[in-house]
């Protein structure tokens, strides 16, 4: 160590290696990020590869770096600083290390003269190209399934919280659906919905489904800890925030007839249960004071309540929410 001084290398990363990281982390291929973004998949190559020379000029770089930012979640203005940064060392080396010298601008005058039929010409060639686009754009809507990108939660997530926040984004003019549930969509495509956790091992269903009937279906799986934060919280105490609904006064068995049928149920205000029964299947649900009933096909779902004959919840293949009370000793 001469003079006493320690040399220590600093590992910096480039604009595109930072992009590429962060769209690993997150899972998110260019062709996601072109689609979402409007920006040519070449632009977005050339920047993660650093290849500067070869986008356009620096306008249309720091809108396109502001896009990719936005949809990333990321600060844009970081990125831009850093692009500037990074492109101005690339001029420098280019201009030193190639004797660098301005060539001369010649005018290049066209031999082309827009007169009157030559503008209407190319205003009937756009109109033609922008409607084989068009059906072409159709055509791959139609044919391809819609595309969903979940961004939050990660796969297999755990937390100790009661609920769950599910983020990402999908194409416009889609219908959202989380656990069969309606979901907002903004004019960009992105969502954020909060969802309510039981504690152990949580399905979340997120459907997307276009105006021809096609759709692409994600199971995301949540681990909640809250029960168990509860108890080593409390130790041996009795619990008053979060009642005891097992075991209680009131029981219902839930059997699919036929078909597949989508199912939640409610014990006392809490979600117990969120998902599926398949053909035969037999659920059993208890709890102390009421159990509040959700399925999408009333003529498939049949009931037993406290001991009672089973029974059919409706005539129709539709959605039906039902009440069981203690307090009456029977449905609502």
């Amino acid at each position: 160590m001469p003079n006493g001084f320690v040399k220590k290398s600093v590992e910096t990363l480039t604009l595109g290696e930072k992009l590429k990281k962060i769209r690993s982390e997150r899972r998110i291929s260019l062709t996601d990020i072109a689609r979402f973004t409007k920006i040519q998949l070449k632009y977005l190559e050339n920047i993660e590869e650093g290849l500067y020379e070869k986008l356009p000029s620096d306008v249309y770089v720091r809108g396109f770096l502001k896009s990719y930012a936005k949809f990333l979640g990321v600060n844009g203005e970081s990125l831009i600083r850093l692009y500037q940064k990074e492109r101005g060392i690339k001029r420098s080396l280019d201009k030193n290390g190639n004797n660098y010298i301005k060539q001369p601008e010649f005018l290049n005058i066209s031999p082309w003269v827009f007169g009157p039929k030559t503008m209407i010409f190319f205003s009937l060639a756009i109109l033609i190209l922008a409607g084989f686009f068009y059906v072409y754009k159709e055509l791959g809507s139609f044919a391809n399934n819609p595309k969903l990108v979940i961004l939050a939660p990660e796969p297999n997530a755990a937390t100790a919280n009661d609920f769950i926040a599910v983020e990402g984004k999908v194409e416009k003019d889609t219908k959202l659906f989380i656990n069969d549930q309606p979901v907002i969509i903004d004019d960009e495509g992105g969502f954020k919905e909060n969802i309510t956790l039981q504690a152990g091992t949580n399905f979340i269903n997120v459907r997307c489904l276009n105006r021809f009937g096609k759709e692409t279906l994600e199971t995301l799986t949540v681990h909640s800890n809250l029960q168990k934060e509860i108890s080593e919280k409390n130790d041996n105490e009795e619990i008053s925030a979060v009642p005891d609904i097992f075991g209680k006064k009131i029981e219902l068995e839930v059997k699919a007839k036929s078909r597949l049928i989508s199912l939640s149920i409610e014990a006392d205000g809490h979600l117990i249960f969120s998902g599926e029964i398949k053909e035969g299947e037999i659920k059993n649900f208890q709890a102390e004071k009421n159990l509040v009933l959700n399925s999408d096909k009333a003529d498939e779902t049949l009931v037993r309540f406290n001991g009672q004959d089973q029974e059919l919840l409706g005539e129709k293949s539709q959605p039906i929410k039902k009440v069981f009370n203690v307090a009456e000793g029977s449905n609502l």
